[in-house]
């Protein structure tokens, strides 16, 4: 699929049908997110892939924005791995699980794969509830897996380029 397709096609899935995601599109899907550029280089990315019965009680007790997904992407980053950038006040964590996590979402779309882009959760109690490291920071879940029905389009409701925009 032509990448200017993805990005117009793609658009958040909440309902699922349940199948598992089959093993080719996710290695797929997570080589983009290993590809995806880091500040430095650091790569202090980390992603969890929750697939089993009880790691997927574990999400749904912690959001209850699971919509069915066979699938769950936990994506966190290493605080201690982190480039800091001038001022102290700022660091490239957050931004650079982003990226990575952006890069999975596209992929999961060109490999006809629906995602759902997930924050409503407390990140600590997710963190402690998944079993993550001291030294993690948990940015976001991902829902992967088929859509039921054909998710609204991602154009509906946009604002123009004139009221997003602007030139300096």
């Amino acid at each position: 699929m032509e990448f200017r397709e993805i990005i117009r096609k793609r658009c958040s899935c909440r309902k699922f049908d349940g199948r598992p995601v089959e093993r080719e599109s996710l290695a797929a899907i997570l080589e983009a997110g290993r590809l995806a550029p880091t500040a430095k280089n650091l790569q202090e990315q980390h992603i969890y892939v929750i697939e089993s019965a009880e790691g997927l009680a574990k999400v749904d007790s912690i959001t209850p924005c699971r919509y069915g997904a066979s699938t769950v992407i936990a994506v966190a980053f290493d605080r201690r791995n982190v480039f800091t950038y001038p001022g102290g006040k700022h660091d490239s964590g957050a931004e650079d699980a982003a990226i990575v996590a952006t890069h999975i979402m596209l992929a999961a779309e060109d490999e006809g794969i629906a995602s759902c882009w997930v924050n409503f959760f407390d990140p600590d109690e997710a963190a402690k509830a998944l079993g993550l490291p001291d030294n993690e920071s948990l940015l976001m879940l991902l829902d992967l897996g088929y859509a039921v029905g054909k998710p609204s389009s991602a154009e509906k409701g946009r604002k123009p380029l004139a009221e997003t925009v602007s030139y300096l």
